[in-house]
């Protein structure tokens, strides 16, 4: 018997460290970790120990004994990620670097952000260093993204949040929630209270489509979508029109797959979520059946994953509807596929895509139709969004690589609600210099530099801000251990300003300019407010999502 990995896999690579006979591919010093999925167990390898099922934050490893229904698939997937990689191991015992020396004295960090690329940097800091670490963010809420952003149906996902809890009550972490960087405190003075300052703010905005009716009434993007539904109180009060019955989702990444979950699967499934009330209620008023998600190339480049794509076929009361002539290849994406070398997850994506065009339908269900190699030119209607025009692409090969033309070829479909999620952008920081075309602060494996190319002394970026909006949850680990390791470099090395202020001087600092400051206990008492609100109606949490409401819960 072995263990597989699932769908719900963060990529932390918090596994790989654990196996014994290092089975678990691929890792994090390998090219193939940046892009990979999910990770994979081998299952000829694997002695069946269960340390990997110990480390896993969001319990997605499983004995194949074990693999219900929906899961079953994965131990193929696992399997067949080996016969394309052989396993060949080179196993060094993991060597954890020196901390710095106590004659240092003790190190004071400032993260700004509380998502998880904050979190990791923190547990990282903790973990390693004689260190003081205070939080801030402009929410009083922690958890940036894995409250706010992952889907209320994968509460898995969400369980990365009580590894970060735990590591946290130390008294050497502290909680600014609620505090704005650059209104309540400034960049400068972060740095007079510590020896460095850790942006890890993510990428706050979306990418826009640039087509005439964008900014239309029902049109909008899926990134404010996802926070009115999951309770974001800068979003709880907006209003998304669900009278129509068909919507149509512009971008076919896994947040396009999750917008689509949630308008098709039944309202029942999600009661037994943390879905916000208010988005509960109108979902279960909702007209809307379809839902069309269009993608600018081909199902073999499609940007969902493979894991959340054959997950949509277990959806009580959903189709997924695929025309079988969308699955047409053009001859770059035909030898792509039939290369021996190809990987699996590329193939699975296309096998997957088969499979849902030739399955039987019930015209008495909701459906998710997947639209490929279409690109949008205009949200048409007069007062609101009422259709989406599209051209139809082809795909080129040019220097190597894949691209998507329009051709004259053109179709319109009537929508009553219109998502654009094509993408995430960083905004610029207060402070620090910007790339503007990237969308992200410039920087050297986390060192912000400024505009001479030289490193802002004590100033260090995580997360997407640093290396812009791609990968997973768990991407963020590897990502900060980086910035970690040359903040701690650079501490050791005796190239960080002491600070002139301490952690009471910050404190006191901050009391006066921020009333309504909550701490970690006023966080936990918010956390205790919503999940007792919770378990009186059998769910895992009621959230608050106003602010005034938070507040209240934070002082008890």
């Amino acid at each position: 018997m072995a263990y597989v990995i699932t769908q719900r896999c963060c990529n932390d690579a918090s596994c790989v460290p654990e196996c014994p006979v290092d089975c678990i591919r691929p890792t994090p010093d390998q090219p193939e970790f940046a892009t990979a999925e999910m990770l994979h167990i081998d299952p000829d390898t694997c002695i069946d120990c269960g340390a990997c099922v110990d480390a896993c934050p969001v319990e997605a490893i499983f004995s194949e004994d074990d693999l219900t229904a929906s899961l079953a698939r994965f131990q193929d997937i696992n399997a067949e990620f080996f016969q394309r990689h052989p396993l060949e191991s080179n196993f060094d015992p993991i060597v954890t670097p020196p901390r710095p020396p106590k004659d240092l004295g003790t190190l004071r960090v400032a993260i700004v952000g509380a998502g998880p690329a904050a979190c990791y940097a923190a547990d990282e800091l903790l973990r390693r260093a004689d260190v003081e670490v205070e939080m801030f963010d402009r929410l009083p809420t922690p958890w940036g993204l894995v409250r706010a952003g992952v889907a209320p149906d994968h509460p898995g996902t969400k369980m990365v949040a009580g590894m970060f809890e735990s590591a946290f009550r130390r008294e050497t972490f502290q909680f600014y929630l609620n505090v704005e960087v650059g209104q309540h405190i400034s960049h400068e003075e972060l740095l007079s209270h510590h020896h460095a300052v850790i942006y890890a703010v993510g990428a706050k905005t979306d990418r826009r489509l640039g087509v005439p009716g964008e900014d239309l009434p029902g049109s909008h993007s899926a990134t404010e979508f996802v926070a009115w539904y999951n309770g974001h109180p800068d979003y709880a009060d907006r209003e998304f029109d669900l009278s129509g019955e068909r919507a149509v989702i512009v971008g076919n990444g896994n947040v396009a797959l999750d917008v689509a979950r949630v308008l098709t699967v039944h309202p029942d499934e999600l009661a037994k979520t943390d879905i916000a009330d208010h988005a509960l209620d109108a979902l279960r008023a909702s007209n809307i059946r379809e839902v069309v998600v269009l993608g600018r190339r081909g199902p073999v480049q499609a940007a969902y994953s493979s894991p959340e794509f054959l997950a949509l076929g277990h959806l009580k009361g959903v189709d997924v509807i695929i025309d079988e002539q969308e699955l047409t290849l053009d001859p770059a994406s035909q030898a792509l596929l039939d290369d021996p070398e190809v990987e699996p997850a590329l193939r699975l994506k296309y096998d997957l895509a088969k499979e849902y065009a030739g399955a039987s339908t019930d015209p008495n269900n909701k459906r998710i139709v997947f639209r490929y190699l279409a690109s949008p030119t205009e949200i048409g209607g007069v007062e609101r969004a009422e259709s989406v025009e599209f051209a139809h692409n082809e795909l080129l090969e040019e220097d190597g690589a894949i691209v998507a033309r329009a051709t004259e070829t053109t179709e319109r479909l009537d929508a009553s609600m219109v998502l654009r999620s094509v993408g995430y952008r960083g905004e610029p920081v207060q402070g620090l210099p910007f790339d503007d075309r990237r969308g992200v602060v410039p920087n050297e494996h986390g060192r912000v530099l400024a505009e001479a190319g030289t490193p802002e002394p004590g100033v260090y970026v995580s997360g997407w801000i640093k290396r812009g909006p791609r990968g997973v949850i768990g991407s963020n680990r590897v990502d900060a251990e980086e910035t970690v390791q040359q903040l701690l470099d650079d501490f050791t090395s005796g190239k960080l300003a002491n600070p002139h202020h301490d952690r009471a001087a910050l404190r006191a600092l901050l009391a006066e300019r921020q009333a309504d400051l909550v701490d970690r206990a006023g966080w936990k008492a918010i956390d205790q407010a919503e999940r007792t609100a919770g378990k009186s109606v059998g769910r895992p949490r009621v959230k608050l999502t106003n602010r005034d409401d938070l507040l209240k819960a934070a002082r008890g």
